[in-house]
């Protein structure tokens, strides 16, 4: 029996070539594997924002600090104030401190003219008043320095100056007593408001309602300490003051019942309380 001949997958001589191999016939002829983990889709997981300790730890801390400086600023007010209150009531209990006395010992009208144009579309007031004032400290251990006083007087309901005038700037000393005289005067036109008021007191038969008003600074002094200078005003009401006839000596107007009240007069930036 004759042997048979396999074909060999060698080259040819003359440049052609043989078929494949059995090995790689069989790896082309297997079927392609499938990895079942490569094809499988990537499900993407949803975001979820992570909660920040950070930095509501930094706004507890912040609140923290803001209320600890409100709770301290708080208490040293009180503790201000309430040395405060001490030191006042120290000072109080042993020098007894006394606001200043002022009265009107004497005023007499020398002129009180009111004169309206025949049509009556004009009028003219014209005063003189000589007045006497007294100024006393009653306090053994305090002594007030005062600046020049601005003195007005009014009439018509103490709505309508009446006349202008001035007193100089003063010591008034421990227990002192101090008196001035000074004069008022005006010469000015009345609007009809003013007119009627005036006219009406003028006509009044237990003499003319007057008001003196006093505006000036003080600065008081306690052993050797000084405070600032603080605004006082100096209010007299009760005054009637009876007109002379024209030609006349002047009058002198009942001071009896006159009563003399001192107020501070505390400025803040344009307002004054």
């Amino acid at each position: 029996m004759a042997d048979r001949v396999h074909p060999s997958s060698k080259p040819i001589a003359n440049g052609t070539t043989a078929g494949p191999t059995p090995a790689a016939a069989a790896t082309a002829a297997a079927p392609p594997t499938i990895n079942p983990t490569a094809t499988k889709p990537q499900l993407r997981q949803p975001y979820r924002p992570q909660p920040q300790y950070r930095n509501r730890h930094h706004r507890r801390s912040n609140r923290n600090i803001c209320c600890c400086c409100c709770f301290w600023t708080i208490l040293l007010v009180l503790a201000i104030g309430l040395l405060a209150a001490i030191a006042a009531a120290a000072v109080y209990v042993l020098y007894h401190p006394n606001r200043p006395q002022f009265t009107i010992d004497s005023l007499r009208i020398a002129k009180l003219n009111l004169t309206t144009s025949p049509d009556t579309s004009s009028s003219h007031l014209k005063t003189l008043l000589n007045l006497t004032i007294s100024s006393e400290n009653p306090n053994s251990h305090l002594t007030f320095f005062y600046d020049a006083f601005t003195v007005t007087a009014s009439a018509g309901g103490g709505d309508v100056q009446i006349g202008n005038g001035s007193i100089p700037a003063f010591v008034s000393e421990k227990k002192n007593e101090t008196t001035f005289r000074t004069i008022v005067a005006a010469s000015q036109d009345l609007d009809t408001d003013s007119t009627t008021a005036v006219r009406s007191d003028l006509k009044k038969k237990n003499g003319v309602p007057l008001k003196i008003q006093m505006d000036t600074n003080v600065k008081v002094k306690m052993e050797s300490l000084k405070s600032k200078k603080v605004g006082i005003r100096v209010t007299c009401e009760g005054i009637k003051g009876v007109v002379a006839p024209k030609g006349k000596s002047p009058t002198v107007a009942s001071v009896s019942g006159a009563k003399c009240k001192v107020d501070l007069r505390i400025k803040i930036w344009k307002w004054t309380f």
